[in-house]
């Protein structure tokens, strides 16, 4: 055999044996597999063809707005003007929320009574309190104003609250006795503090203070008990006026009684003029 036929026979060989070490099925480079009718027919990234049994929809004309339904003009009715009308001295929330406890008895005062000439006289809602209920041991007792007293309705409500709080429960503790009555003296009043012709206006000037002069627990025909604030009588009464006292600098933004200055030695002031801090007190 020639060189040239020996080569032929090596080159048949090799072939046939790559062909072996290849898997069944696998197309070689120079045949390739066959594609199916839809990798033919899609391109990558285009949706399926739409199936012709699926109605085509007619096209989209361009939307037009339709113009707006219009009612018949309606007359323009004429607007009265806005007028306010002043509130009547009392009548408020203060006054309706107080009004509103069964037993109590306030009113509205005449108008004439707390107008002043001067500005800083003034009073905020004022009421007249004759007479205010607290809870008592057998219901509801009243604590009668002798005589009644003007006052704002804030500083009202506060001697309400303190009365229920702290003195009737006080009065009952140290006398056995409801609290019946309180002997009280200035209310609203046009003034300076103590009277003095020239300083600030006194609290009493703003309807926030109250003087105390006497506390009567039950009725005084039919033994009961009087305490005078300028000279309480024996030991038991002594004690009750410091519990007062003491209670009333809690209730209160001042508390000034006996001891306190000439001007307070025979009743005990209280008011609720707001000081430079909410929870300061000025209590002697």
């Amino acid at each position: 055999m020639t060189t040239r036929g020996m080569g032929l026979v090596v080159r048949v060989c090799c072939i046939g044996a790559v062909a072996a070490m290849l898997p069944l099925g696998t197309p070689s480079k120079a045949e390739p597999a066959p594609r199916t009718q839809t990798e033919r027919t899609a391109p990558v990234g285009v949706p399926p063809p739409r199936p012709r049994d699926l109605a085509i929809p007619p096209p989209a004309l361009p939307s037009v707005s339709a113009p707006a339904e219009q009612s018949p003009a309606k007359p323009v009715e004429p607007q009265s003007p806005v007028t306010s009308t002043p509130t009547p001295p009392g009548e408020g929330a203060c006054m309706r929320a107080l009004a509103a406890i069964a037993g109590n008895r306030i009113r509205q005062p005449d108008a004439k009574q707390y107008r002043a000439t001067d500005p800083a006289c003034r009073v905020q809602e004022p009421v007249v309190v004759e007479a205010l209920t607290y809870r008592a041991s057998d219901g509801p007792g009243t604590v009668v104003f002798a005589p009644p007293v003007t006052i704002s309705c804030a500083m009202a409500t506060t001697v309400s609250q303190w009365l229920d709080d702290t003195v009737q429960p006080l009065a009952r503790g140290h006398f056995g006795r409801e609290l019946s009555r309180l002997q009280v003296g200035g209310g609203y009043e046009c003034r300076r503090r103590n009277r003095s012709t020239a300083g600030p206006v006194s609290e009493h000037a703003t309807g926030q203070a109250l003087d105390i002069f006497a506390f009567v627990m039950g009725e005084e025909r039919s033994g009961g008990v009087r305490v005078m604030v300028e000279k309480p009588a024996g030991l038991a009464q002594d004690r009750f006026l410091k519990s007062v006292r003491q209670s009333a600098c809690g209730a209160f933004a001042t508390s000034l009684g006996p001891g306190s200055d000439a001007a307070h030695a025979n009743h005990l002031h209280v008011d609720i003029q707001p000081r430079r801090s909410a929870a300061a007190r000025f209590c002697q």
